[in-house]
């Protein structure tokens, strides 16, 4: 018993410290492609953690069936998501945001 919940702790603290270094993440990066993918990466990878630790924590039950199903289907949808919402970006070619991504990486990295 003891060791399932240090298990499902350790999992939960991975999963929100990951989530808490891509929201540090988002913060850094300029460009919106670069941002949206670091969010996009780690909100799968933190929900598979976090829910994992759920998972265990519950046991051998229904409950784990349906955290499971949650997982799979979470790490189907997300990352076609995270690709419609980018190609839609690319493809709206705003003038704000025109050539953005050549100007940030000809100078290098920008400067807060």
């Amino acid at each position: 018993m003891i060791v399932r919940i240090v298990i499902a702790a350790a999992l939960i603290a991975a999963g929100i410290l990951i989530f808490a270094l891509a929201t540090a993440g988002v913060y850094k990066f300029k460009y919106v492609l670069n941002r949206m993918h670091i969010a996009a990466q780690s909100d799968t990878l933190g929900l598979l953690f976090v829910l994992s630790g759920v998972a265990v924590l519950t046991g051998l039950t229904f409950a784990t069936l349906k955290i499971v199903v949650i997982i799979i289907l979470f790490w189907l949808t997300s990352p076609v998501s995270s690709h419609m919402i980018a190609k839609m970006e690319i493809d709206s070619k705003d003038k704000d945001d025109a050539d953005r991504y050549e100007e940030i990486y000809e100078e290098g990295t920008e400067d807060d």
